[in-house]
Protein backbone atom coordinates (compact mmCIF):
# COMPACT_ATOMS: atom_id res chain seq x y z
CA UNK A 1 0.00 0.00 0.00
CA UNK A 2 1.56 3.30 -1.10
CA UNK A 3 1.49 6.60 0.79
CA UNK A 4 -1.48 8.03 -1.12
CA UNK A 5 -3.60 4.95 -0.44
CA UNK A 6 -2.78 5.11 3.28
CA UNK A 7 -3.71 8.83 3.45
CA UNK A 8 -6.87 8.26 1.40
CA UNK A 9 -8.03 5.35 3.60
CA UNK A 10 -7.26 7.31 6.74
CA UNK A 11 -9.29 10.31 5.57
CA UNK A 12 -12.16 8.07 4.41
CA UNK A 13 -12.30 6.22 7.75
CA UNK A 14 -12.07 9.54 9.62
CA UNK A 15 -14.96 11.01 7.62
CA UNK A 16 -17.07 7.90 8.24
CA UNK A 17 -16.37 7.98 11.99
CA UNK A 18 -17.12 11.70 12.14
CA UNK A 19 -20.41 11.23 10.23
CA UNK A 20 -21.55 8.27 12.33
CA UNK A 21 -20.90 10.22 15.50
CA UNK A 22 -22.62 13.40 14.25
CA UNK A 23 -25.58 11.47 12.85
CA UNK A 24 -26.17 8.73 15.43
CA UNK A 25 -24.02 8.75 18.60
CA UNK A 26 -24.01 12.55 18.99
CA UNK A 27 -21.26 12.39 21.59
CA UNK A 28 -18.66 15.17 21.96
CA UNK A 29 -16.56 14.92 18.79
CA UNK A 30 -13.35 13.43 20.18
CA UNK A 31 -15.10 10.92 22.44
CA UNK A 32 -17.47 9.71 19.74
CA UNK A 33 -14.73 9.38 17.14
CA UNK A 34 -12.44 7.38 19.45
CA UNK A 35 -15.34 5.12 20.46
CA UNK A 36 -16.28 4.37 16.85
CA UNK A 37 -12.64 3.85 15.83
CA UNK A 38 -12.15 1.35 18.67
CA UNK A 39 -15.32 -0.47 17.58
CA UNK A 40 -13.91 -0.60 14.04
CA UNK A 41 -10.62 -2.01 15.41
CA UNK A 42 -12.46 -4.74 17.30
CA UNK A 43 -14.46 -5.52 14.17
CA UNK A 44 -11.23 -5.69 12.14
CA UNK A 45 -9.71 -8.16 14.63
CA UNK A 46 -12.84 -10.35 14.54
CA UNK A 47 -13.12 -10.32 10.74
CA UNK A 48 -9.36 -10.81 10.33
CA UNK A 49 -9.60 -13.92 12.49
CA UNK A 50 -12.48 -15.32 10.42
CA UNK A 51 -11.42 -14.21 6.93
CA UNK A 52 -8.19 -12.16 6.62
CA UNK A 53 -8.95 -11.13 3.03
CA UNK A 54 -12.10 -9.12 3.85
CA UNK A 55 -10.48 -6.68 6.27
CA UNK A 56 -7.05 -6.69 4.64
CA UNK A 57 -6.99 -3.01 3.67
CA UNK A 58 -8.00 -1.74 7.09
CA UNK A 59 -5.63 -4.19 8.79
CA UNK A 60 -2.78 -2.94 6.60
CA UNK A 61 -3.79 0.65 7.34
CA UNK A 62 -3.69 0.09 11.10
CA UNK A 63 -0.46 -1.92 11.06
CA UNK A 64 1.55 0.07 8.51
CA UNK A 65 0.99 3.63 9.72
CA UNK A 66 4.13 4.81 11.51
CA UNK A 67 2.11 6.27 14.37
CA UNK A 68 5.13 7.63 16.26
CA UNK A 69 6.63 9.45 13.30
CA UNK A 70 3.25 10.72 12.08
CA UNK A 71 2.27 12.17 15.46
CA UNK A 72 5.60 13.48 16.77
CA UNK A 73 7.22 14.65 13.53
CA UNK A 74 4.24 15.74 11.42
CA UNK A 75 0.97 16.36 13.29
CA UNK A 76 2.21 17.57 16.69
CA UNK A 77 3.69 20.84 15.43
CA UNK A 78 0.52 21.88 13.61
CA UNK A 79 -1.75 20.90 16.52
CA UNK A 80 0.34 22.71 19.14
CA UNK A 81 0.65 25.83 16.98
CA UNK A 82 -3.11 25.92 16.45
CA UNK A 83 -3.82 25.53 20.18
CA UNK A 84 -1.28 28.16 21.24
CA UNK A 85 -2.19 30.60 18.45
CA UNK A 86 -5.84 30.63 19.55
CA UNK A 87 -5.14 30.69 23.30
CA UNK A 88 -6.16 33.81 25.22
CA UNK A 89 -2.74 35.10 26.29
CA UNK A 90 -4.17 37.70 28.70
CA UNK A 91 -5.80 34.94 30.73
CA UNK A 92 -2.62 32.86 30.46
CA UNK A 93 -0.54 35.69 31.95
CA UNK A 94 -2.91 35.89 34.93
CA UNK A 95 -2.57 32.15 35.58
CA UNK A 96 1.11 31.86 34.66
CA UNK A 97 2.27 30.84 38.15
CA UNK A 98 0.14 27.70 38.48
CA UNK A 99 0.72 26.88 34.80
CA UNK A 100 4.49 27.09 35.28
CA UNK A 101 4.46 25.01 38.48
CA UNK A 102 2.22 22.29 37.04
CA UNK A 103 4.10 22.04 33.74
CA UNK A 104 7.50 21.70 35.48
CA UNK A 105 7.44 20.53 39.10
CA UNK A 106 4.08 18.83 38.53
CA UNK A 107 5.41 16.70 35.65
CA UNK A 108 8.55 15.70 37.57
CA UNK A 109 6.52 14.82 40.68
CA UNK A 110 3.98 12.84 38.67
CA UNK A 111 6.76 10.90 36.92
CA UNK A 112 8.41 10.01 40.23
CA UNK A 113 5.15 9.13 42.03
CA UNK A 114 3.82 7.10 39.11
CA UNK A 115 7.10 5.21 38.69
CA UNK A 116 7.30 4.29 42.37
CA UNK A 117 3.65 3.30 42.74
CA UNK A 118 3.55 1.32 39.48
CA UNK A 119 6.69 -0.57 40.48
CA UNK A 120 5.14 -1.45 43.84
CA UNK A 121 1.87 -2.53 42.21
CA UNK A 122 3.77 -4.60 39.65
CA UNK A 123 5.57 -6.47 42.44
CA UNK A 124 2.25 -7.01 44.22
CA UNK A 125 0.63 -8.54 41.12
CA UNK A 126 3.78 -10.43 40.03
CA UNK A 127 4.36 -8.33 36.91
CA UNK A 128 8.10 -8.12 36.26
CA UNK A 129 9.27 -4.65 35.20
CA UNK A 130 12.41 -2.82 36.45
CA UNK A 131 12.09 0.44 38.40
CA UNK A 132 13.76 2.55 35.68
CA UNK A 133 11.22 1.33 33.14
CA UNK A 134 8.46 2.34 35.55
CA UNK A 135 9.92 5.86 35.67
CA UNK A 136 10.15 5.81 31.87
CA UNK A 137 6.47 4.86 31.76
CA UNK A 138 5.77 7.75 34.15
CA UNK A 139 7.66 10.23 31.95
CA UNK A 140 5.64 9.42 28.83
CA UNK A 141 2.24 9.25 30.55
CA UNK A 142 2.51 12.14 33.05
CA UNK A 143 2.26 15.15 30.69
CA UNK A 144 -1.33 16.01 29.81
CA UNK A 145 -2.02 15.99 26.09
CA UNK A 146 -2.88 19.44 24.64
CA UNK A 147 -4.81 17.88 21.76
CA UNK A 148 -7.03 15.73 23.99
CA UNK A 149 -7.42 18.49 26.59
CA UNK A 150 -8.31 21.11 23.99
CA UNK A 151 -10.85 18.85 22.31
CA UNK A 152 -12.63 17.92 25.54
CA UNK A 153 -12.72 21.25 27.42
CA UNK A 154 -14.36 23.00 24.48
CA UNK A 155 -17.59 21.33 25.57
CA UNK A 156 -16.92 21.48 29.31
CA UNK A 157 -18.22 23.87 31.93
CA UNK A 158 -14.84 24.51 33.50
CA UNK A 159 -14.45 27.86 35.29
CA UNK A 160 -12.38 30.25 33.16
CA UNK A 161 -9.38 30.21 35.52
CA UNK A 162 -9.23 26.39 35.65
CA UNK A 163 -9.72 26.13 31.89
CA UNK A 164 -6.77 28.48 31.33
CA UNK A 165 -4.59 26.57 33.81
CA UNK A 166 -5.27 23.15 32.28
CA UNK A 167 -4.89 24.47 28.69
CA UNK A 168 -1.66 26.32 29.46
CA UNK A 169 -0.22 23.40 31.40
CA UNK A 170 -0.95 20.94 28.60
CA UNK A 171 0.81 23.18 26.08
CA UNK A 172 4.03 23.53 28.07
CA UNK A 173 4.41 20.21 29.86
CA UNK A 174 4.92 18.14 26.69
CA UNK A 175 8.34 19.72 26.15
CA UNK A 176 9.54 18.78 29.64
CA UNK A 177 7.89 15.37 29.41
CA UNK A 178 9.71 14.56 26.15
CA UNK A 179 13.05 15.66 27.61
CA UNK A 180 12.47 13.53 30.73
CA UNK A 181 11.53 10.58 28.53
CA UNK A 182 14.70 10.92 26.43
CA UNK A 183 16.90 11.35 29.53
CA UNK A 184 15.53 8.28 31.35
CA UNK A 185 15.74 6.21 28.17
CA UNK A 186 19.41 7.21 27.86
CA UNK A 187 19.96 6.11 31.47
CA UNK A 188 18.44 2.72 30.63
CA UNK A 189 20.37 2.21 27.40
CA UNK A 190 23.76 3.50 28.63
CA UNK A 191 23.60 2.37 32.22
CA UNK A 192 23.67 4.66 35.25
CA UNK A 193 27.44 4.26 35.70
CA UNK A 194 28.11 5.53 32.17
CA UNK A 195 25.91 8.62 32.38
CA UNK A 196 27.66 11.99 32.33
CA UNK A 197 25.53 14.19 34.61
CA UNK A 198 26.98 17.45 33.28
CA UNK A 199 26.35 16.38 29.69
CA UNK A 200 22.81 15.30 30.56
CA UNK A 201 22.02 18.66 32.20
CA UNK A 202 23.51 20.49 29.21
CA UNK A 203 21.35 18.47 26.84
CA UNK A 204 18.32 19.21 29.02
CA UNK A 205 19.04 22.96 28.94
CA UNK A 206 19.67 22.84 25.19
CA UNK A 207 16.36 21.12 24.50
CA UNK A 208 14.28 23.39 26.76
CA UNK A 209 15.85 26.84 26.48
CA UNK A 210 17.01 26.34 22.90
CA UNK A 211 13.48 25.41 21.89
CA UNK A 212 12.04 28.50 23.59
CA UNK A 213 14.58 30.83 21.93
CA UNK A 214 14.05 29.24 18.50
CA UNK A 215 10.26 29.54 18.79
CA UNK A 216 10.34 33.20 19.84
CA UNK A 217 12.91 34.13 17.19
CA UNK A 218 11.14 32.46 14.27
CA UNK A 219 7.75 33.56 15.61
CA UNK A 220 8.98 37.18 15.60
CA UNK A 221 10.32 36.90 12.04
CA UNK A 222 7.12 35.26 10.75
CA UNK A 223 4.97 37.86 12.53
CA UNK A 224 6.92 40.71 10.89
CA UNK A 225 6.56 39.08 7.49
CA UNK A 226 2.79 38.58 7.94
CA UNK A 227 2.35 42.10 9.27
CA UNK A 228 3.98 43.62 6.18
CA UNK A 229 1.39 42.19 3.75
CA UNK A 230 -2.38 41.91 3.42
CA UNK A 231 -2.63 38.99 0.99
CA UNK A 232 -4.35 36.27 3.03
CA UNK A 233 -3.04 33.36 0.95
CA UNK A 234 0.54 34.48 1.55
CA UNK A 235 -0.12 35.02 5.26
CA UNK A 236 -1.40 31.44 5.56
CA UNK A 237 1.63 30.10 3.70
CA UNK A 238 3.98 32.04 6.01
CA UNK A 239 2.26 30.56 9.10
CA UNK A 240 2.52 27.05 7.62
CA UNK A 241 6.17 27.68 6.75
CA UNK A 242 6.77 28.82 10.33
CA UNK A 243 5.57 25.52 11.80
CA UNK A 244 7.48 23.43 9.26
CA UNK A 245 10.71 25.40 9.60
CA UNK A 246 10.59 25.06 13.41
CA UNK A 247 10.16 21.29 13.09
CA UNK A 248 13.09 20.96 10.68
CA UNK A 249 15.51 23.28 12.52
CA UNK A 250 14.62 21.95 15.98
CA UNK A 251 15.20 18.38 14.78
CA UNK A 252 18.60 19.26 13.31
CA UNK A 253 19.72 21.20 16.40
CA UNK A 254 18.19 18.75 18.92
CA UNK A 255 15.83 21.33 20.41
CA UNK A 256 12.35 20.82 21.83
CA UNK A 257 9.84 21.03 18.98
CA UNK A 258 6.78 21.31 21.29
CA UNK A 259 8.22 24.23 23.28
CA UNK A 260 9.42 26.01 20.12
CA UNK A 261 6.07 25.69 18.34
CA UNK A 262 4.09 26.76 21.43
CA UNK A 263 6.25 29.85 21.98
CA UNK A 264 5.94 30.82 18.31
CA UNK A 265 2.16 30.30 18.38
CA UNK A 266 1.70 32.31 21.57
CA UNK A 267 3.81 35.17 20.23
CA UNK A 268 2.09 35.29 16.82
CA UNK A 269 -1.39 34.82 18.26
CA UNK A 270 -0.91 37.52 20.87
CA UNK A 271 -0.19 40.14 18.18
CA UNK A 272 -2.68 41.42 15.63
CA UNK A 273 -1.20 41.03 12.16
CA UNK A 274 -2.15 44.57 11.16
CA UNK A 275 -2.72 47.57 13.36
CA UNK A 276 -6.13 48.60 12.09
CA UNK A 277 -9.02 47.14 14.12
CA UNK A 278 -8.89 43.40 14.92
CA UNK A 279 -7.58 42.85 11.44
CA UNK A 280 -9.67 40.67 9.10
CA UNK A 281 -6.57 38.72 8.07
CA UNK A 282 -5.80 37.83 11.68
CA UNK A 283 -9.36 36.67 12.36
CA UNK A 284 -9.33 34.61 9.16
CA UNK A 285 -6.00 33.10 10.15
CA UNK A 286 -7.46 32.10 13.53
CA UNK A 287 -10.36 30.38 11.74
CA UNK A 288 -7.95 28.66 9.33
CA UNK A 289 -5.90 27.19 12.17
CA UNK A 290 -9.07 26.24 14.05
CA UNK A 291 -10.15 24.26 10.97
CA UNK A 292 -6.72 22.60 10.75
CA UNK A 293 -7.00 21.74 14.44
CA UNK A 294 -10.45 20.13 14.05
CA UNK A 295 -9.45 18.07 11.01
CA UNK A 296 -6.15 16.82 12.43
CA UNK A 297 -7.88 16.08 15.75
CA UNK A 298 -10.37 13.84 13.99
CA UNK A 299 -7.66 11.98 12.07
CA UNK A 300 -5.45 11.64 15.15
CA UNK A 301 -8.17 10.13 17.33
CA UNK A 302 -9.18 7.73 14.57
CA UNK A 303 -5.53 6.64 14.47
CA UNK A 304 -5.58 6.16 18.25
CA UNK A 305 -8.66 3.97 17.99
CA UNK A 306 -7.15 1.90 15.17
CA UNK A 307 -4.00 1.26 17.21
CA UNK A 308 -5.87 -1.47 19.09
CA UNK A 309 -4.99 -3.72 16.15
CA UNK A 310 -1.29 -3.27 17.03
CA UNK A 311 -1.60 -4.03 20.75
CA UNK A 312 0.18 -7.21 21.85
CA UNK A 313 -1.73 -10.01 23.51
CA UNK A 314 -0.86 -10.24 27.20
CA UNK A 315 -2.32 -12.57 29.82
CA UNK A 316 -2.48 -9.69 32.32
CA UNK A 317 -3.57 -7.09 29.74
CA UNK A 318 -6.58 -5.78 31.70
CA UNK A 319 -4.71 -5.90 35.00
CA UNK A 320 -1.89 -3.72 33.64
CA UNK A 321 -4.38 -1.23 32.24
CA UNK A 322 -6.41 -1.07 35.45
CA UNK A 323 -3.33 -0.59 37.63
CA UNK A 324 -2.02 2.09 35.27
CA UNK A 325 -5.29 4.05 35.40
CA UNK A 326 -5.47 4.05 39.20
CA UNK A 327 -1.79 4.94 39.62
CA UNK A 328 -1.81 7.82 37.12
CA UNK A 329 -4.86 9.39 38.81
CA UNK A 330 -3.14 9.19 42.21
CA UNK A 331 0.10 10.60 40.79
CA UNK A 332 -1.78 13.38 39.01
CA UNK A 333 -3.69 14.36 42.16
CA UNK A 334 -0.57 14.66 44.31
CA UNK A 335 1.43 16.38 41.55
CA UNK A 336 -1.25 19.11 41.47
CA UNK A 337 -1.83 19.40 45.21
CA UNK A 338 1.84 19.82 46.18
CA UNK A 339 2.82 22.61 43.72
CA UNK A 340 -0.42 24.56 44.15
CA UNK A 341 -0.03 24.46 47.92
CA UNK A 342 2.83 26.94 47.47
CA UNK A 343 0.35 29.35 45.88
CA UNK A 344 -2.28 29.14 48.59
CA UNK A 345 -1.90 32.88 49.29
CA UNK A 346 -2.30 33.70 45.59
CA UNK A 347 -5.06 31.28 44.64
CA UNK A 348 -8.16 29.94 46.29
CA UNK A 349 -7.06 26.34 46.59
CA UNK A 350 -9.66 23.72 47.38
CA UNK A 351 -9.87 19.97 47.07
CA UNK A 352 -12.63 20.54 44.50
CA UNK A 353 -10.28 22.46 42.22
CA UNK A 354 -7.57 19.83 42.64
CA UNK A 355 -10.09 17.08 41.81
CA UNK A 356 -11.28 18.93 38.70
CA UNK A 357 -7.73 19.59 37.47
CA UNK A 358 -6.90 15.93 38.09
CA UNK A 359 -9.91 14.66 36.13
CA UNK A 360 -9.41 17.20 33.32
CA UNK A 361 -5.79 16.11 32.79
CA UNK A 362 -6.31 13.90 29.74
CA UNK A 363 -3.73 11.82 27.91
CA UNK A 364 -3.68 11.30 24.15
CA UNK A 365 -1.70 10.42 21.05
CA UNK A 366 1.67 11.72 22.27
CA UNK A 367 1.82 9.11 25.06
CA UNK A 368 0.97 6.28 22.67
CA UNK A 369 3.48 7.59 20.12
CA UNK A 370 6.26 7.60 22.73
CA UNK A 371 5.30 4.11 23.93
CA UNK A 372 5.43 2.82 20.35
CA UNK A 373 8.88 4.42 19.92
CA UNK A 374 10.39 2.32 22.71
CA UNK A 375 13.04 -0.20 21.67
CA UNK A 376 11.96 -3.84 21.61
CA UNK A 377 12.34 -5.25 25.13
CA UNK A 378 10.22 -7.58 27.30
CA UNK A 379 8.81 -4.44 29.01
CA UNK A 380 7.75 -2.52 25.91
CA UNK A 381 4.45 -4.40 25.65
CA UNK A 382 3.62 -3.70 29.29
CA UNK A 383 4.16 0.05 28.84
CA UNK A 384 2.31 0.11 25.51
CA UNK A 385 -0.71 -1.76 26.87
CA UNK A 386 -0.83 0.42 29.98
CA UNK A 387 -0.52 3.63 27.94
CA UNK A 388 -3.35 2.62 25.62
CA UNK A 389 -5.71 1.84 28.49
CA UNK A 390 -4.89 5.11 30.26
CA UNK A 391 -5.43 7.17 27.09
CA UNK A 392 -8.73 5.52 26.21
CA UNK A 393 -9.98 5.79 29.81
CA UNK A 394 -9.02 9.47 30.02
CA UNK A 395 -10.61 10.44 26.70
CA UNK A 396 -13.86 8.46 27.02
CA UNK A 397 -14.55 8.06 30.76
CA UNK A 398 -12.98 11.27 32.08
CA UNK A 399 -14.18 13.22 29.06
CA UNK A 400 -17.80 12.08 29.47
CA UNK A 401 -17.91 12.64 33.24
CA UNK A 402 -15.94 15.90 33.54
CA UNK A 403 -19.03 18.13 33.52
CA UNK A 404 -20.71 15.95 36.15
CA UNK A 405 -17.69 16.35 38.42
CA UNK A 406 -17.70 20.12 37.84
CA UNK A 407 -21.42 20.38 38.70
CA UNK A 408 -20.94 18.25 41.83
CA UNK A 409 -18.00 20.40 42.94
CA UNK A 410 -19.97 23.62 42.39
CA UNK A 411 -22.88 22.31 44.51
CA UNK A 412 -20.53 21.43 47.38
CA UNK A 413 -19.06 24.91 47.39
Amino acid sequence: MDLFQIIALLVIVSSICSYLNARFLKLPGTIGIVTIAIAISILILIIDGLNPGIASYLTILAKHINFTSTVLNIMLGFLLFSSSFNLNTKRLKREMRPVFLLSTIGVILSTAIFGGLFYGAALLFHIHIPLLYCFLFGALISPTDPVAVGAIIKNSKLPVSLETIISGESLFNDGLGLVLFITILEFIQSGIDNINVAKTLLLFAQEVFGGIVLGLALGYVAFKLMKSIKDFQTIVLVSLGLVMSISVIATLLHLSIPLAVVCAGLFAGNQSINSDWRDHSHESLEKFWLLIDEMLNTILFVMIGLQMVNLPFLDNYWLIGGVGIVVILIARWFSILVPLTFLKNKLRISFSNVNILTWAGLRGGISIALALSLPVTPYRHIILAGSYFIVIFSVIVQGLTLNKLIRASVKKE
